[in-house]
């Protein structure tokens, strides 16, 4: 039996890795069905972590990070993991091929991924111009003219962030309402540099080589069209977390989420069921940056050492 399941091998996952084995953990065994490194490593440059001066590209800043976390023990087996399971006192983890692996403890950090449009020209630019954070990429548009695509509070959230960078932010909504709180779309407005176009969907991105260059736009009243020059869009519609292993065979989820799926976890990363902890992109209120992402690995890992310590 294993002492810790981790799964999924991101920057939580890693981190946990590593804590765990340097921790003194002789059987860790992190089950990611592709290469480690997360959904960063899609990144074409990530600048803002703390200690690493040289911008790098998201796959070239993760790389060393596996050959660490293995240097300690951890073990990586590519394989899928469908469903983790409570069973007496101990977890089963189930992957795809039927195999069932049992564990002592597990964290689970599969992550999530943001909504995508679907528009023409996303997946063409998705990294060259096209992103879903602000916080992370809108640096590398500074006084530039951005686009932000969305009507939620992360969306208006993020265009007032981008306001204060760029030279000018267009928010693009399908409709005239917005979701976002009503505080929060007002202070929107009191941003001179910020232009709401609605009722307006995306008709295509437009680039060249060198990336993002404009948008097509289409109302959806009047289906009269528009054309405008941006440098970036960010494609702020939502957020998928991957909650899927959780689910159990009837439907219900293994541990306490909130309404999003989300699941609900202290500051020890500990979920209502003990011996389970989840990291990262996953949980609730999680900030969805890399360095955040790494510290709940550590975290979650602290307390999977702390736990088996009191049962055995």
């Amino acid at each position: 039996m294993l002492e810790v399941a981790i799964i999924g091998g991101g920057p939580a996952g890693l981190s946990a890795g590593l804590y765990a084995t340097r921790g003194g953990l002789k059987d860790v065994v992190m089950f990611e069905k592709g290469m480690p490194g997360g959904q960063i490593t899609s990144s074409s440059e990530l600048e803002n972590y703390p200690g690493v001066a040289e911008v790098k590209s998201g796959f070239d800043f993760m790389a060393p990070w596996q050959e660490q976390c293995f240097r300690f023990g951890l073990k990586h087996e590519m394989a899928e993991v469908v469903r983790v399971k409570k069973k007496s006192d101990f977890f089963v983890v189930v992957l795809s091929d039927g195999k069932e692996v049992e564990a002592k403890s597990v964290i689970v950090a599969t992550g999530g991924s943001p909504k995508r449009s679907n528009v023409k020209g996303e997946d063409t630019y998705w990294g060259k111009g096209v992103s879903s954070c602000a916080t992370c990429d809108g640096f590398f548009y500074k006084n530039k003219e951005v686009a932000v695509l969305g009507g939620g509070d992360t969306a208006i959230e993020e265009s007032i962030y981008l306001a204060k960078i760029c030279s000018k932010v267009t928010l693009i909504h399908r409709r005239n309402e917005f979701r976002a709180a009503p505080i929060t779309v007002q202070r929107a407005k009191n941003e001179s540099n910020i232009e709401f176009l609605t009722p307006y969907g995306i008709e295509e991105i437009c680039g060249d080589n060198a990336g993002v260059t404009g948008l097509k736009l289409k109302n959806l009243e009047n289906n009269a069209t528009k054309e405008i020059n941006i440098a970036g869009i960010f494609m702020l519609i939502g957020y998928n977390v991957n909650n899927a292993v959780l689910m159990q065979e009837d439907g219900t989820s293994l541990c306490a989420m909130n309404e999003y799926g989300q699941a609900v976890v202290n500051l020890k990363m500990e979920t209502n069921i003990p011996g389970l902890f989840v990291a990262g992109d996953l949980r609730k209120d999680a900030p969805k940056q890399v360095v955040c992402a790494a510290s709940d690995g550590a975290i979650a890992a602290l307390g999977a050492i702390e736990f088996i310590e009191h049962h055995k």
